[in-house]
């Protein structure tokens, strides 16, 4: 069994900054591929970052040069660091992790940001 635990969410103001971190503890040895995801209201999840075992980094554009994603393979943890953050990165957050053929989800962070 694999639980996850996500952390870091909340409430800031239009430019401000948020890091967001995700878990995985249990029956898992180790991720090829860990990602963010995030959805609001009425529209499907997208994703937001991903980084390969190996670093390899991805972004969707609305968060290029704004958003960093990392890994701890040993911890088998990933983070997002939101910086310059704008009332459109309002979502819930929800991180991912890929061994094999499995997703593993976390459960959705709320992260608000008021104009």
């Amino acid at each position: 069994q694999v639980h996850v635990v996500e952390s870091g969410g909340g409430l800031v103001q239009a430019g401000g900054s948020l890091r967001l971190s995700c878990r995985f503890t249990g029956d898992i040895f180790s991720f090829e591929d860990m990602a963010w995801y995030r959805r609001t209201p009425g529209h499907d999840r997208e994703m937001v970052a991903t980084i390969s075992e190996g670093g390899r980094e991805n972004y969707e554009d609305a968060v290029k040069g704004r958003f960093t994603i990392s890994r701890d393979n040993a911890e088998r943890s990933v983070t997002l660091q939101m910086n310059s953050l704008k009332p459109e990165d309002t979502a819930v957050y929800t991180c991912n992790g890929r061994s094999g053929y499995i997703m593993f989800w976390g459960q959705g962070i709320q992260v608000t940001v008021s104009s």
